[in-house]
Order: structure tokens, then sequence, then C-alpha cells
């Protein structure tokens, strides 16, 4: 979003097109920002669906799933436009398991902060010096398809389940962090250790059953636990 920011105020909308993607991992919440900014901000804004709930390697979830994913949206963008793919990836992506940056090298995308060496708290910097606080401070929220564990298959329904439950938990506690994850032991929530300390046993059982009431059937049965959040916990075997 900063980096939209940033190309369009500098080069305007005869040059600068954005392209968003929508689907069943997208909250509906980042598209309604996506839009506001693309209103306030003048931009030519395109939603498209990428396409890839349609693609069986993204769907049945290997290790590798965001290759796919990137690989389907930035060949739907190539369809709809021949100017140069941008994306906003940072110097920090680079130290995680980031399979989606194969798909970019494929499809010839270029990284600007990467280019510029610059870091997420870098990119926090450039939006507070834009004037976007909101952007600025913006928890990091990866698709919601992250939170399913490597080799389950990726279900829309689930996928509505997970970021109905990481808004009740939100509302309920005000974590820093939160992430629903599905897991074959279970269904899990991972929380800050700030958040998981406050929580009390009856609170853990009276939010495990609001979170069984928001479970599809699918996921009926499963095991509700808390745990501290491990970032990308839900990639089994992917390389660090």
């Amino acid at each position: 979003m900063t980096l939209a920011i940033i190309a369009h105020r500098l080069l305007g909308s005869a040059r600068v097109t954005m392209m968003h993607a929508v689907s069943p991992a997208v909250p509906p919440e980042a598209t309604e920002r996506v839009r506001g900014f693309a209103k306030s901000e003048g931009w030519d804004l395109r939603i498209l669906d990428a396409g890839e709930f349609a693609d069986e390697n993204y769907v049945s979830n290997p290790v590798n799933r965001c290759f796919f994913c990137k690989g389907n949206l930035y060949g739907a963008i190539s369809r709809l436009s021949d100017r140069q793919v941008l994306s906003g990836a940072n110097t920090d992506d680079l130290g995680e398991y980031r399979p989606g940056l194969d798909a970019a090298r494929n499809h010839h995308v270029r990284h600007p902060y990467l280019e510029a060496e610059i870091d997420k708290q870098g990119v926090r910097a450039l939006a507070r010096e834009l004037g976007l606080g909101e952007l600025a401070e913006l928890p990091a929220s990866p698709c919601l398809s992250s939170r399913v564990e490597t080799t389950i298959a990726i279900d829309p329904e689930a996928l509505k389940a997970i970021h109905a439950i990481e808004r009740l938990i939100g509302a309920a506690l005000t974590p820093q962090t939160v992430r629903c994850r599905v897991r074959r032991a279970g269904v899990v929530i991972e929380l800050d250790p700030q958040s998981l300390d406050r929580i009390t046993t009856d609170r853990q059982s009276d939010l495990s059953k609001a979170i069984v009431a928001l479970l599809p059937t699918t996921l009926a049965g499963r095991r509700i636990g808390f745990e501290a959040y491990r970032n990308g916990s839900a990639f089994v075997g992917a390389k660090q």
C-alpha cells in the first residue's frame, strides 16, 4: 500500500495502475481499505480474481503454496497489462521462506524496497513521513490461507471461519497478535505472550465454546487450543 501511494504520487494515474486481487483468502476489510485509499488518492484501481482457487497446486496446500498463489497473481496481471509489475517485498522477507519470490522472478517482477535495501521498519517510516499513520501502525496480516497447516487442503468455508474467529478473539481480548491455525491436531489460537498470559482457564473455556460455534462441518469436533504466537508455524517442512 505504501509503495502504491509513493508510485502514484510520483508518476500519477497515467503511468501507474493498482491491482488488487480478491479471493476467499483475502479479508473483506483489506479490500475495503484498498478501495478507501484508491478513492482518497485518486488511483486507477483494478480489482481482479487471480484464479488461484481453480489451481489444484494451490488448493492442495503444499509447502510452496505461495509459489502457485503468486504465479497465478502475476499471470493474471500480465494478461491485463504489459507494464512493469512492482511488489512491496522488503529485505526482512529475505530472511524467511518466501517461495512467492521465485514466482516473482519467473514473471520479471521488480521489488523497489529490495533494490533500495529497505526493511519493514523502513517501510513503516516511509508511511509515517507520507502522513499515513494508519498504514504505518497496521499489524502484519498474511493471507488467511497461511493459517492452514501444510497439505491440509485450502477450503473457502474454513478460511471464512478462521477470519471470523480472529475477529472474535480480537474483539474479546484486543491482542497485539492473533492467528487462528488449522492443524491436524486441532484448531489453535496463537496469541502474543502478554495476551496469552491474561487468559484464565474459564476465559479459555468460554472462548472455545464460541469458536466451536463458528466452525464449519469440515472442522467440527477438532480440539481447541491456545498457544504463543510463532511466525509461519503452519508451514510444516518449510526451509528457514
